[in-house]
């Protein structure tokens, strides 16, 4: 079998892809598409506590929907954590674009 080796530049573009296809399917999927089915969380499954996180997901999906009431229901530190959440992937796609074009340069 013939040994696949990509290029650094294409390993960025495909990360950069996949940040952006991420990114558009979940503001494609409707806000409801996380509400229903079982809880994964271990502090549920093990101790049936809610931790923190617990409807994180479902919260950040309803928020990136603008539906307020909904994520704060679910969760009121998403309010806090999809900003930094945001803020992180967008710093991710500008570093790896940079690096895109330093790559191109050489």
């Amino acid at each position: 079998m013939k040994n696949i080796k990509l290029s650094r530049k294409s390993t960025l573009y495909l990360l950069i892809a996949f940040l952006i296809t991420l990114s558009s399917t979940l503001i494609i999927l409707p806000a409801t598409f996380f509400d229903s089915g079982q809880s994964i969380c271990l502090s549920v499954s093990l101790l049936n506590r809610e931790c923190y996180g617990c409807g994180m997901t479902r919260a950040i999906q309803h928020l990136i929907h603008f539906d307020f009431e909904m994520a704060y229901h679910y969760n009121k530190l998403s309010f806090i954590v999809f900003p930094l959440f945001v803020f992180a992937i967008l710093n991710e796609l500008l570093k790896l674009y940079s690096q895109v074009k330093k790559e191109g340069k050489i």
